[in-house]
């Protein structure tokens, strides 16, 4: 089985990150699935922190299209699921109706898998500005009821990167916003952004006091594969009913694509 992981960051511009996420993914993976790390393609941001561009409705629309191209390619070129890898689930509603192996998101699936440890799922993450657009995404999943606080880490990206080395500031700063979190209800601790989730799985956070912390990217690749044996066994897809969901002929995507220039996206990769 084979797994397309898809982020919104530049991977190759956080090596750091890079090479612990596909250390911690290989090690959740069940055996004989390979997944295979994507990142945007090198020059998308000013920058390597992507939260200059993720807090804006144009630019990170703009950016979907690099979503919709990998999607594409995962199906054509043989893969058994797509993982949307970022917490604000960039372009789901179309890679899912494009497409029809099994499109996974960071957001949706993460909440929905917390809510099964707790009634009351947090959020800690570290891009504060983020918060507006899961709070719609959530209402649009109709899991606003199961989402209540959402907290910040007192930490920038750079803080975050450079916590990979020296990891007892950002060790102390998520357990105090998770405590947060926690006085204001939350029964379970989803970590937003992937760099923070995966730096809190190597180093074994599994709880706050008494409450659970998510591994949000491990618990979605697990995810993917149960979907990519069930479409396989079961021919299992999303629904195509509705405007959100209904697929267009591939014919049709393709030229639109071609009319725009969109075809010509630049691929990312490891």
């Amino acid at each position: 089985m084979r797994i397309w992981h898809q982020s919104f960051t530049v991977l190759d511009d956080v090596p750091h990150y890079r090479d612990i996420l596909a250390r911690h993914l290989a090690s959740v993976a069940a055996p004989g699935t390979e997944v295979v790390l994507h990142g945007m393609a090198p020059g998308t941001y000013p920058s390597d922190y992507p939260g200059t561009h993720i807090r804006y409705a144009y630019l990170s629309g703009l950016h979907k299209e690099q979503f919709v191209h990998a999607a594409l390619s995962a199906q054509d070129e043989g893969y058994d699921a797509f993982l949307i890898a970022t917490i604000p689930d960039t372009a789901y509603e179309e890679c899912r109706s494009l497409v029809d192996i099994p499109v996974v998101t960071l957001g949706q699936t993460s909440v929905l898998l917390a809510a099964t440890l707790g009634g009351t799922v947090g959020i800690v993450n570290f891009i504060g500005a983020l918060e507006p657009q899961l709070r719609r995404n959530m209402r649009v999943y109709g899991l606003d009821r199961i989402v209540g606080p959402i907290r910040q880490v007192a930490a920038e990206f750079t803080d975050v990167m450079a916590a990979y080395a020296s990891p007892d500031g950002l060790l102390a700063a998520f357990t105090e916003a998770a405590r947060e979190a926690i006085t204001a209800g939350a029964s379970v601790i989803v970590p937003g952004e992937g760099p923070l989730n995966v730096f809190l799985a190597d180093h074994g956070v599994s709880r706050v006091d008494d409450v659970p912390v998510l591994d949000s990217l491990g618990t979605c690749l697990q995810v993917a594969e149960m979907r990519a044996r069930q479409y396989h066994s079961t021919g299992l897809v999303a629904s195509r009913v509705g405007f959100h969901h209904e697929q267009p002929p591939r014919e049709l995507v393709d030229r639109a694509r071609d009319f725009y220039g969109t075809s010509r996206v630049p691929a990312g990769g490891r």
